[in-house]
């Protein structure tokens, strides 16, 4: 079931008083193919931020990340030292869970051995795509599965690659966040 915005649109969620920054993320970003690689590490922390928690919590710190994470430059967070990790969970501005703030590094070294291995993250990550991104019209979230073959088989990759932050259901959502999978429920004005 859709939400009905101040502006009149009917949106999967996002959109209604005091939450329109949510609705400007739905209607500009959220499955929207992305193929930058800097853009898709930085979905991919956040959506690993997420675990435990609401999308709107950690959007309304991404601003937070971005600065505490040197604008997801993969390199320049793959070189973070300890001490540089250990400041960050005195940052109010981001998530401060330990084991979040250090797999951010860890992800990034696998990110970068990922590039050199295929040329791109991007490359190797839609590469898991048979064509299009599938297309589901869902009534409402509740009737979409929380996990799907694909996110099964990139979770368990990322996974064997030494990743963390990255189970199916995490990447599930970033694939519906990066427009792997075209999510948007029946009736939402981007259907």
């Amino acid at each position: 079931m859709t939400i009905l915005g101040t502006d009149g649109k009917h949106r999967c969620f996002g959109g209604q008083a005091g939450k329109e920054f949510y609705g400007r993320y739905h209607d500009e970003e959220w499955g929207l193919p992305v193929h930058e690689d800097r853009l898709l590490f930085e979905n991919l922390i956040l959506e690993g931020a997420q675990a435990g928690l609401s999308w709107e919590t950690v959007l309304r710190k991404r601003e937070g990340y971005r600065r505490a994470f040197h604008g997801f430059d993969i390199e320049h967070v793959a070189a973070m030292s300890d001490n540089e990790l250990e400041a960050l969970r005195e940052d109010a501005a981001i998530i401060r869970n330990k084991l979040k703030i250090y797999s951010t590094r860890k992800n990034a070294l696998v990110f970068l051995e990922m590039q050199k291995e295929f040329g791109s993250f991007n490359q190797w990550l839609w590469g898991h795509l048979d064509g299009s991104p599938p297309v589901n019209r869902p009534e409402s979230f509740l009737d979409l599965a929380a996990t799907s073959p694909i996110s099964d088989a990139i979770s368990k990759a990322l996974k064997k690659r030494g990743m963390s932050f990255v189970g199916s259901t995490i990447i599930y959502a970033y694939m519906q966040a990066v427009g792997m999978t075209d999510d948007h429920l029946a009736g939402c004005w981007k259907a």
